[in-house]
Parts: C-alpha cells; sequence; structure tokens
C-alpha cells in the first residue's frame, strides 16, 4: 500500500485543519492507520490511530478532545480533523499503516507540514 498526505497548512491558533491520507495499491481495510508527527529539534511522535475496522480510536494525551481521527473504506481514505489548534501542534504530520498481521507499520506517507501561528 502506498500513502498520500495532504491538507497540512497555515493557521492561526484556535482554527482547524482536516488532514487527509489517502491509500493506494492495497486493500484499505486491511490496515489500521495511525498519525504522527514531528516538530523541528524533536522525535515523531504518535498523535492518533483508527483500526482497520474504524470501530477503535486511541489518541495522545495533549490531543485528547480536540483532533478526531476517523476512516472512510469507500474512499480508501483517512482523516484527522484537528480543533483548537496551538501552536505547539507545528510539525511535520505523517500517517502511518498497520496490516492486520504486521508488528510494524508497512507503509508511511510523506508528510503535510502544519504550522500554527499564535
Amino acid at each position: 500500500v502506498q500513502l498520500q498526505a495532504s491538507g497540512g497548512g497555515l493557521v492561526q491558533a484556535g482554527g482547524s485543519l482536516t488532514l487527509s491520507c489517502a491509500a493506494s495499491g492495497g486493500t484499505f481495510t486491511d490496515y489500521a492507520i495511525a498519525w504522527f508527527r514531528q516538530a523541528p529539534g524533536k522525535e515523531r511522535e504518535f498523535v492518533a490511530t483508527v483500526t482497520w475496522t474504524g470501530l477503535t480510536t486511541d489518541y495522545e494525551d495533549s490531543v485528547k478532545g480536540r483532533f478526531t481521527v476517523s476512516r472512510d473504506d469507500a474512499r480508501n481514505t483517512a482523516y484527522l480533523q484537528m480543533n483548537s489548534l496551538k501552536p505547539e501542534d507545528t510539525a511535520v504530520y505523517y500517517c502511518a499503516a498497520q496490516g492486520r498481521e504486521s508488528t510494524s507499520f508497512d507503509a508511511w506517507g510523506q508528510g503535510t507540514q502544519v504550522t500554527v501561528s499564535s
């Protein structure tokens, strides 16, 4: 499977953005989708994930209540809705796919920049 992340941009604090992760070349429903982010000078960190069924989601503590991860299997696309954005959310955001039998991520998107101004 190949992933294409998009939707990043510049937004003021308190604003919203929706990131998309479009998949191709595989059976989308065979994969859980996760979002990660990497800020300048920091390590990549987990943000959110949605299972291959779409029934279970999980979030990093700092984004709980502000971000929502979802998937549209008909469109082979996962989303990360980000509300109440803060300057500390500024980072490059990546999506990743993990197969049902995998113990690691099988594919990564190329990253999309999110910049939140104060």
